[in-house]
C-alpha cells in the first residue's frame, strides 16, 4: 500500500517489506470466448494438480529510505525487478506485500513518449504530453522555450510526429519529461535512447537535476552513468537487495561479480544510425577476473565479429570512458584486415602504456573504413561495454589512494632532478 503520511523531514521515500507477485501463464480479469474458456481448462486443471509453482516474485522483501536530495541509482541485471520498483514507486502497479510511504510530488520518466499521438504536431504533444506527465498549461508555457531548444526540433514544431525519425521523436519525447520539476523524479533506462552526443546531453541535464538538490532514482544499465551520477546505489538480483551503499561501492561489487550478463548481449550498447554490413558480435576484457584490472597493467579486449557480404580495409577503434561518461581516450588502431563473408573473425586489441587511474570505466569501439579523402566512416559502433574497474596503484606512484580531481590518468615516464646547491 502507500502512504503520504507525515515522515521525518530528510526522508523523501520509505519503503518496507515490499513485495509484488505475479501469476504466470494466466489472465486475470480479462473476458474470454467459449472457445477460450474450453481450450484453457486443461492447463488450469493441471497446474491446480501439478507441482509447479506458477507465480513469480518480482520483488520480495525490499526496505528501502531516501533522503531529500539523495540520488540513488538502481543497478542489476535484466529480470532483477529495477523496473518494478519503480513502476510501485510511480503508483502504476499495486505492491502484494509491504508499504511505501512518499514525501512530495513525483514525477516518471519510464517509458519515452508514452502517450505522443502520431497525427498531432511536435507543439501540439508538447502541450499533451506534458499534461499527461502532470504539467500544469502555465508550467508547460513557461518551459516551451526550453524544451524546443533541447530537443532541437525547432523547424519541424509544426508537423506531425508520424513524420519524425525515431531519434526527433526520442529527443522531443525526453524534452518534455526532462523539464518536470516534481520533488521526486523516477527514471528507468531513458538514457539509453537517441545518439552518442544525445546522450551526453541527457547525461548532463540528469546532472543539473541532481544538483538541484531532487530527490532521484535512478536505473540504468550505464554503470558509469549510476557512478558519476548517484550518491548512494542499490543492485537487485531475483527481486531482493544484494548490495546497498554508496554507488561507486555497489557499481564496483556488481562489476567485480561479473553480473552484467553475457559479453555478447550488445543489443542496448550499439549506437543506432550506423550501417549493419559488418558487426561485432561480443567484446570483451581478458584479465583474470573478467572485470577489474591494476593500474599498471595493459589492457586487453577480445572482439569477434562478422560479415554476410565480407568487408575490405577494415580500421577498429577503441575509446575508454570515465564514470561521467566522458571520454579519456581513443586508440585508432594502425593495421588494416578485411573480414571475409560469413566468418567470424577474431581481433584480440593490447593497450600497453594506458596508466588509468583507480575507479570504474567503460570502453567503447567502432568498426571504420576511409575514404579517398582520408575521412573515416564508422560501420559499427558500441559504447558502453565492457565496464571493468581499474585497482590499486601499483608502482606508478608513491602514494595509496587516489584523489578523482586528480583525473584518470597515472602520468608516468617523468624524469626529477633535485639539485642542493652548497652553502657558500
Amino acid at each position: 500500500m502507500w502512504s503520504n503520511t507525515l515522515m521525518p523531514n530528510d526522508v523523501a521515500i520509505r519503503v518496507q517489506g515490499l513485495g509484488k507477485r505475479y501469476r504466470l501463464g494466466e489472465r486475470r480479469g480479462a473476458s474470454r470466448t467459449l472457445r477460450e474458456t474450453i481450450m484453457g481448462f486443461p492447463g488450469r486443471l493441471l497446474r491446480r494438480r501439478g507441482a509447479r509453482d506458477d507465480t513469480l516474485w518480482a520483488l520480495k522483501d525490499i526496505d528501502l529510505e531516501v533522503k531529500r536530495g539523495e540520488v540513488l541509482g538502481v543497478i542489476g541485471r535484466n529480470g532483477a525487478g529495477k523496473t518494478t520498483l519503480l513502476k510501485i514507486l510511480s503508483r502504476i502497479t499495486e505492491p502484494t506485500t509491504g508499504r511505501v510511504e512518499l514525501h512530495g510530488r513525483v514525477g516518471s520518466l519510464l517509458e519515452v513518449g508514452t502517450g505522443f499521438h502520431p497525427e498531432l504536431t511536435g507543439r501540439e504533444n508538447i502541450y499533451l504530453n506534458g499534461a499527461i506527465l502532470g504539467m500544469r498549461k502555465v508550467e508547460i508555457e513557461r518551459k516551451f522555450d526550453e524544451m524546443v531548444a533541447f530537443a532541437e526540433v525547432e523547424r519541424f514544431l509544426d508537423t506531425p510526429v508520424k513524420h519524425y525519425s525515431s531519434g526527433m521523436y526520442v529527443r522531443l519525447a525526453f524534452a518534455v519529461a526532462a523539464h518536470l520539476e516534481p520533488e521526486i523524479l523516477l527514471v528507468d533506462e531513458v538514457l539509453a535512447v537517441g545518439d552518442a552526443a544525445f546522450q551526453k546531453k541527457c547525461l548532463g541535464k540528469m546532472g543539473d537535476v541532481a544538483r538541484d538538490g531532487r530527490t532521484v532514482v535512478f536505473v540504468s544499465h550505464n554503470l558509469g552513468a549510476v557512478a558519476g551520477l548517484c550518491s548512494r546505489g542499490l543492485c537487485l538480483d531475483g527481486g531482493q537487495t544484494v548490495h546497498s551503499g554508496s554507488a561507486t561501492e555497489v557499481v564496483a561489487s556488481y562489476v567485480r561479480s561479473g553480473a552484467q550478463g553475457e559479453p555478447s548481449d550488445l543489443a542496448r550498447f550499439r549506437l543506432p544510425g550506423v550501417g549493419r554490413e559488418v558487426r561485432f558480435t561480443s567484446v570483451d576484457l581478458v584479465c583474470e577476473d573478467r572485470r577489474s584490472v591494476r593500474c599498471d597493467e595493459p589492457l586487453v579486449f577480445q572482439l569477434q565479429l562478422e560479415s554476410q557480404h565480407g568487408f575490405r580495409q577494415l580500421t577498429l577503434a577503441a575509446s575508454i570512458f570515465n564514470s561521467l561518461g566522458a571520454c579519456v581516450g581513443t586508440l585508432f588502431a594502425r593495421r588494416v584486415f578485411d573480414v571475409p563473408p560469413e566468418q567470424r573473425v577474431d581481433l584480440r586489441l593490447r593497450i600497453s602504456d594506458l596508466s588509468l587511474a583507480p575507479g570504474i570505466y567503460t570502453a567503447g569501439f567502432s568498426l571504420g573504413r576511409g575514404d579517398e579523402r582520408g575521412a573515416r566512416h564508422d560501420l559499427d559502433v558500441v559504447i558502453g561495454t565492457p565496464t571493468f574497474e581499474v585497482l590499486g596503484l601499483g608502482e606508478a606512484t608513491n602514494i595509496s589512494v587516489w584523489n578523482p580531481s586528480w583525473g584518470n590518468i597515472v602520468i608516468q615516464g617523468s624524469t626529477l632532478m633535485v639539485t642542493v646547491p652548497e652553502a657558500s
